[in-house]
């Protein structure tokens, strides 16, 4: 174990000494060779950092295989160096490859960069989700429709990438989609994988549009296999339908100029199924009572008794209620977002049997009683 000690020793603190040094420097070539060197071993990290590290290693390395062959002579150094500078080269080509291999078509790239990078999911992550689309962009024409409703299938899940895209109810406007919106987020959330259903409204293209489509089959599948990606689509489609929710409860105003939280059930009431119209015999009543109400008073007849007077009652003091009026139906409007997208309070009816909106002055009032 000594002797062995004992050369180890010998080989680190008296090894052969230089008998001379060389008086005449190296070459300009030698020099160059090592400011690359030097500039290469100053990279960065990330993809371009490499680029940057591979770049200068490379170029210093072949500038010693020049060295070797033409100032120093020797074999050694030109294997050595040419060995080094293949595998920068080998490097550089592998990376050239792998921003090949990850480039996006224009549209999933401006996508990614508006709707998923501020999310922070990974690249790989998104690419599965171009993945399961086919990478297809399709197309809509100006007034060309999207989904039809009462006819058209719920079997897929689209979302907006340009143009606009109107959506109504039994001809009734309702709202518009803009780019990076879902166009059937509602129809997604309602059935599960194993219902089916059709539309309930209508979605017309207003403008030349462009959107990218996942097949329901498709996306329930990539959903269940990916836990990360099944939370992420909840998320943004939750996102998506409050604010669609919120988007309709801008259009609901009262003359007052109260605005009604979504949550509420009073607004439930008021979107509520209409009461049935009231038949001609009802019309006549009330136009009857109206009639009573504006007419001057009459003579009491002879034949009928005289009601003997009352103590009044506390709510027998308050004011009586106006008489019903008959629903106005809305005036159609000649253009889109006017008249038809305000969705009045007044124009919807009772509920028979409930509370109505209108009978309190906000929220508050309808939820403290």
């Amino acid at each position: 174990m000594s002797a062995n000690s004992s050369t180890v020793a010998q080989l680190l603190w008296q090894g052969p000494v230089c008998i001379g040094w060389k008086q005449d420097l190296e070459g300009a070539v030698y020099h160059l060779a090592n400011c690359f060197l030097l500039l290469g071993f100053m990279g960065g990290s990330g993809v371009y950092g490499c680029f940057y590290l591979f770049g200068f290693l490379g170029t210093g390395y072949l500038c010693c295989v020049l060295w070797g062959w033409f100032d120093a002579c020797g074999l050694d150094i030109v294997l050595w160096s040419l060995l080094l500078t293949t595998a920068c080269l080998l490097q550089l080509a592998h990376l050239v490859f792998r921003l090949h291999e990850d480039t996006l078509p224009e549209e999933f790239g401006l996508l990614y960069r508006t709707l998923y990078l501020p999310l922070q999911v990974p690249l790989q992550a998104y690419k599965e989700i171009v993945h399961c689309c086919e990478e297809q962009v399709l197309t809509l024409a100006t007034e060309q429709t999207y989904a039809v409703e009462g006819e058209t299938p719920i079997n897929r899940l689209s979302l907006l990438l340009s143009g606009r895209v109107r959506v109504s109810q039994d001809g009734q406007f309702l709202h518009y989609i803009f780019p990076y919106q879902f166009m059937d987020s509602p129809e997604w959330e309602s059935l599960q994988p194993s219902e089916e259903g059709v539309f309930q409204v209508t979605l017309t293209a207003e403008t030349a549009c462009s959107y990218i489509s996942w097949p329901r089959k498709s996306l329930h599948l990539l959903l269940a296999k990916e836990r990360y990606i099944s939370r992420l689509f909840s998320a943004l489609l939750g996102y998506d339908i409050s604010e669609k929710l919120y988007g309709l409860n801008d259009k609901l105003f009262a003359k007052f100029g109260l605005r009604f939280d979504i949550r509420l059930p009073s607004l439930y009431l008021v979107l509520g199924p209409a009461a049935p119209d009231p038949g001609p015999e009802s019309t006549e009543e009330d136009e009857d009572v109206q009639e009573a109400a504006g007419a001057p008073p009459r003579a009491p007849a002879t034949n009928v008794r005289p009601v003997p007077p009352c103590s009044p009652t506390p709510a027998a003091t308050d004011p009586p209620a106006p008489p019903s009026q008959a629903r106005m139906s809305r005036p159609d409007s000649g253009t889109l977002g006017e008249d038809s997208s305000s969705l009045v309070l007044e124009d919807f009816e009772e509920v028979s049997g409930s509370e109505s909106l209108m009978d309190y002055r906000s929220d508050g009032e309808y939820m403290s009683f």
